[in-house]
């Protein structure tokens, strides 16, 4: 079964208010069965805007997700949080379809994984096809998969673009090199002027989870 996920990009502007939030959350995101699995962690802004946070929470299915959200303890906890940041929100079904063939050369895995959080308008969904199948062989010689690739969402917060991709890497220095490589930057090519991205590349969470 797919996973459910929370994609939040954050700007704290009180630092000391929020940390109230943040406490109670554990609590609740235990009762659901979730994990972060983007914390906060270094990134780079590669494309497009971002905002100053950024995190990955992993649910059982998607439906759970979403249940967390409008849970009466999440709810109560959203209004100690308002005050003191502004949030862009999505919540999202997993993807559980064909993923890039895996290089024998991949890098190894490490403790930290690397994560490409992308934002994207397509403006011309024909043009873009090319794109993305010339993507998977970069993403595939780098040890990349599709945790998000569009399917159902809701945005309770904020506002994003009309589909959100998510993939996972061995390690942060994978995903930063899976982009600059000359394989990913030829089919980048494909995609200029057929869609607007806003893209970072995070370092994954490998701390205590709730």
């Amino acid at each position: 079964m797919a996973k459910g996920y929370w994609i939040a990009h954050v700007d704290v502007n009180n630092q000391e208010g929020y940390k109230a939030y943040a406490a109670a959350n554990p609590g609740i995101f235990k009762k659901y069965g979730a994990r972060f699995v983007v914390r906060a962690g270094k990134f780079e802004s590669t494309e497009g805007a971002s905002r100053a946070r950024n995190i990955v929470i992993e649910f059982p299915d998607y439906a759970t997700a979403l249940a967390c959200y409008n849970s009466p303890e999440y709810q109560a906890n959203i209004k100690v949080r308002q005050p003191h940041s502004t949030v862009d929100l999505i919540i999202i079904e997993g993807y559980d379809g064909a993923q890039p063939q895996r290089s024998p050369s991949a890098p190894p895995e490490s403790a930290k994984k690397g994560y490409w959080v992308a934002q994207v308008d397509v403006t011309d969904p024909q043009g873009y096809k090319a794109y993305m199948t010339a993507d998977m062989e970069p993403f595939g010689k780098f040890g990349g998969r599709f945790l998000v690739r569009g399917g159902l969402r809701e945005v309770p917060e904020g506002k994003v673009r009309s589909r959100t991709v998510a993939l996972e890497f061995p390690s942060f220095e994978a995903a930063l090199d899976s982009y600059r490589s000359a394989d990913y930057q030829a089919a980048k090519k494909l995609r200029d002027g057929k869609a607007d991205f806003d893209l970072i590349i995070v370092e994954g969470y490998d701390g205590p989870q709730p």
